[in-house]
Formats: structure tokens, sequence, C-alpha cells
């Protein structure tokens, strides 16, 4: 498991154009990568079940269709994000609950400021938050 989130610069920018677009409601998705890699390769958003800005949801039917559309391209959740409308790009109690995955990424931007963003990446296991650096290439 790697210690550092590498992820291409078109992948962080759709991450954020996605946040800003579903701005003030949170925005979530995740990214696919080959299995047995840590490389975030298919950019995957979804629509917030919930549609809410202090809150979100993978609509079920939506999240059972992408994780058999994994399985069968062999793929992996290896990015889970989502926004934070009004607060830093921190997981709350919420996200911590809800973080499912221990090989994934999860990262979070926050578009409380119009004119800027926060990009950051966390391992969330066993309730555990662990910040991680992120190396944006390309």
């Amino acid at each position: 498991m790697c210690d550092v989130l590498r992820i291409r610069r078109e992948l962080v920018d759709e991450i954020v154009a996605h946040a800003r677009r579903d701005h003030p409601d949170e925005a979530c998705g995740v990214i696919a990568g080959p299995e047995g890699s840590d490389s975030p390769e298919r950019y995957i958003p979804m629509l917030n079940a919930a549609r809410s800005p202090t809150f979100y949801e993978f609509d079920s039917g939506d999240l059972l269709k992408l994780y058999r559309e994994m399985d069968a391209n062999d793929e992996v959740p290896v990015v889970i994000y989502h926004s934070h409308t009004a607060t830093d790009a921190y997981p709350s109690r919420t996200d911590v609950s809800y973080a499912s995955e221990p090989d994934a990424h999860y990262v979070l931007v926050s578009t409380k400021d119009p004119d800027s963003h926060q990009f950051r990446s966390y391992r969330i296991v066993d309730g555990e938050i662990t910040e991680e650096p992120v190396e944006i290439t390309g």
C-alpha cells in the first residue's frame, strides 16, 4: 500500500470541476484502477443520492452497477472522493463510518472558498485517519 497518492492532473481537474458543478451540494465519485495496482485510471462521477450540502450517499443501484462493472474489468476503487462545501477537506465522523475500502485513497475537496479549493487525500482504516501527500503528475 502506497503512502502517497499519485494522480494525473486531468483527474484532479475532473474531481474539482465536479465539486464546483454540484456546489452547494456535496459531489462524490470513484476513480477505478487495475486490480493489484495503486494507479487511479478511470474517472467515474457519481450522483449524490442525498442531494445534500452536508452529506453524500452513493445511490445503492448505481453502486451495485459500478462494482459489477469494476469486477468485469478487473478494477478496484483506487480513489473514492467527495466534496465538503462549507468546511475544510478533512473527513467527518460520518465519512469515517462510511469508509469501507481499506486500500482506497479517500480524497476530499473543499469548495467553501469560491476562489480556491483544498484537495487532500487520506487513508481511513478501522476508523483511523491518516493524511497522505498528493503527487500530481502529467
